[in-house]
């Protein structure tokens, strides 16, 4: 899917002439990348905001037109108002066929309604990662990376170096390292603890006294109360002291 972003020159710079833009319906941003100079840009902003809102935007290609001249672009960074529903300022890197790109890609996790951890064994499928991060050719560059779970039995783990990478793609170097678990297929925690919990808290709680019981319990409780401040009776100890002796 090609996506398409018009730009246009910033010509001033400035924290008022940023507001003054945003004011205006535009987003001010930069360009930068490829070897050539930083150019600072200005997008419009109800149209940066749709496309922000698509998934592939942010992992993919993207044609930027500027001054008449078309290129290859990623969207690096963008921020957001603290929460107003305003794009404050955004970057694209300008792309070079001949090198690298380190991308974050999401990840789509598919078939985990027939596995057999899931459809036999009453497990769920629990992603521990959305999304990882990549290295390729700017002409390999997935907009997502498929993960099918559909052989993954109960109390399996998938991990990183097991994924079916698109040709080309490889995992960053550190999450080669590291290895980390991308999804699993458990039986939830909760129904465990409730299962293990349900006969006790079920006796206990919900066990109700008969009226006979309920009667003996309250008259129990009626000796055990303390007696009244004037009823109080010295020690016994106090009753027993000797007299003093006479000289």
């Amino acid at each position: 899917m090609k996506i398409e972003v018009t730009a246009f020159p910033r010509a001033h710079k400035g924290s008022g002439a940023s507001r003054r833009l945003r004011d205006s319906g535009r987003v001010p941003g930069i360009v930068y990348g490829a070897d050539k100079t930083a150019q600072n840009i200005e997008t419009d902003h109800k149209a940066l905001l749709r496309n922000l809102g698509l998934e592939t935007f942010h992992a993919t290609i993207l044609e930027l037109t500027l001054n008449g001249e078309k290129f290859q672009a990623l969207l690096r960074d963008y921020q957001m108002h603290p929460w107003k529903k305003q794009v404050l300022h955004v970057d694209f890197q300008r792309v070079d066929k001949s090198r690298k790109i380190h991308m974050r890609v999401p990840l789509h996790f598919v078939n985990a309604d027939i596995c057999p951890g899931v459809k036999t064994g009453g497990g769920v499928v629990q992603h521990t990662l959305n999304a990882i991060d990549i290295q390729c050719l700017p002409d390999d560059l997935p907009s997502f990376i498929e993960v099918d779970v559909k052989d993954m039995e109960l109390n399996d783990t998938l991990h990183i170096l097991e994924l079916v990478m698109p040709a080309g793609v490889e995992p960053v170097p550190k999450l080669k390292h590291e290895n980390p678990s991308v999804v699993s297929v458990h039986v939830p925690k909760e129904i465990v603890i409730e299962e293990e919990a349900a006969a006790p808290v079920t006796e206990i709680i919900g066990e109700v006294p008969a009226e006979g019981e309920e009667a003996a319990e309250a008259a129990a409780e009626g000796e055990k109360k303390e007696p009244a401040a004037g009823d109080k009776k010295e020690p016994a100890a106090a009753e027993k002291k000797e007299p003093a002796r006479k000289g």
